[in-house]
């Protein structure tokens, strides 16, 4: 989830997995997977470097704390079909 602000200054958080597109015309318009579009008051530059942000504090675990850290499957080979661990994969998207 990623703060922002409508053009209103009222405050609003968005679900990043929901952006499909940002334009700037000359307002930033997000276009969201639902068909719905938000006007905010921040550049596209700082939507994206907040998503960004978002994303690498998900990945990279920071969000979690010590007690939900999920473990990872050791180095040097594939997981038994009954082994129990949990591996961690990075998904890479191509931009359109």
């Amino acid at each position: 989830m990623i703060h922002l602000t409508r053009l209103n200054r009222l405050p609003l958080v968005l679900n990043a997995d929901l952006i499909e597109t940002i334009e700037v015309t000359p307002d930033t318009v997000i276009s969201l997977t639902t068909g719905q579009k938000l006007v905010v008051r921040e550049p596209a530059e700082e939507v994206v470097r907040r998503v960004v942000e978002f994303r690498r504090a998900i990945y990279g675990g920071s969000l979690l704390g010590p007690s939900l850290a999920v473990p990872s499957a050791p180095p040097g080979g594939p997981m038994d079909a009954d082994d129990n661990r949990t591996e961690h994969v990075t998904i890479n998207r191509a931009d359109s």
